[in-house]
């Protein structure tokens, strides 16, 4: 059992890892500061469940709050820090780049430092396929270089590996990246494709697809991913290391939302819009190095994920029309 620091605790992805952890038995403090970029109460609805564990303590804050991060960390003494905080979304940050830098760079920089200083014994960070920028070819490798991001989200979060990077190397703290693709399933941001779409067809909205419907994105159930951080927490994988998480599949827009109409036995109305600035035409990773590794193995096709989706919805439907 290990001390867990989960930053970004009330998220999408964070709220499924701080259950996770808790439930085997690992002791967490969760870092969270109810950003309204979309309904805090949603958030606090997600962490319902782990306020009533003994072994989860709530730090309500800012992670660029250095006081209180310091205060954190000296008092709980983390074994690993899983940062999963983020200013997320590729639209938001072409209207706010300097809130994004500060955010995925500065708050990163803070916590790799007290990481240190606090003899953290690993750091799990929290990336996104959205650093290998537009590009034809798939999947996308680790290795491949990724000097072109196309929107101040993703150029926030290479810029933060290479934080990271520069940290292990000067300290030998032990890093790991993960770069996720395309994260969906209970608990996912409204402003996300499943969430969205899911919405607008049941409450009779054009669903807005932007562009011609071609682009492809590797769409990856929360379940899987989580697998994915945990055996990140748990593996020796030495010293700094990067790892996609995804499936290996891309599914254009226009097939996601045939599944979605599927499954709710609803016709979308659809919207067709221009193709936002900053989005890129294909997402598909190279999970190779996660499969060795981490022993990773996706388990769940997109139909029965959105299913699942699907599900959880109408059970919290009530909250969700309330909230979104």
């Amino acid at each position: 059992m290990a001390r867990v620091l989960v930053t970004g605790c009330a998220g999408f992805i964070g709220s499924h890892l701080t259950d996770t952890l808790l439930g085997r038995g690992d002791t967490v403090v969760g870092v969270d500061n109810f950003d309204p970029f979309y309904s805090p109460r949603l958030k606090r609805a997600f962490l319902e469940g782990a306020l009533g564990k003994g072994n989860f303590m709530l730090v309500e804050g800012d992670i660029l709050d250095e006081p209180l991060m310091r205060r954190t960390f000296s008092d709980f003494r983390p074994e690993v820090v899983a940062h999963l905080a983020a200013r997320a979304g590729v639209r938001d940050s072409i209207e706010n780049p300097e809130l994004y830098t500060r955010v995925n760079v500065e708050a990163t920089a803070l916590l790799l430092r007290l990481s240190v200083e606090f003899e953290v014994k690993k750091f799990v960070f929290a990336s996104t396929s959205a650093v290998y920028g537009a590009r034809d070819s798939i999947p996308f490798r680790e290795d491949d270089p990724c000097e072109t991001p196309a929107s101040p989200y993703g150029a926030t979060k290479r810029g933060a590996e290479v934080l990271c990077y520069t940290f292990h190397h000067l300290y030998k703290l032990p890093i790991v990246v993960l770069r996720f693709f395309t994260v969906y399933g209970p608990r996912q941001r409204p402003d996300m494709a499943v969430h969205k779409f899911t919405r607008q067809i049941l409450r009779g909205q054009p669903v807005t697809m932007y562009g011609d419907g071609s682009s492809g994105r590797d769409y990856t159930y929360i379940d899987d991913i989580i697998e994915g951080v945990l055996a990140a927490i748990d593996r020796d994988l030495g010293g700094f290391v990067v790892i996609n998480l995804g499936t290996d599949r891309a599914t254009r827009l226009r097939d996601l939302i045939s599944v979605i109409e599927e499954t709710l036995g609803m016709r979308a109305k659809i919207q067709q819009l221009p193709d936002q600035p900053g989005d890129v035409p294909i997402t598909c990773a190279s999970i190779e190095r996660a499969r060795r590794l981490l022993g990773y193995e996706p388990k769940v096709p997109l139909e029965e994920g959105v299913r699942r989706f699907v599900e959880w919805y109408f059970e919290n439907k009530e909250l969700l029309d309330r909230e979104t």
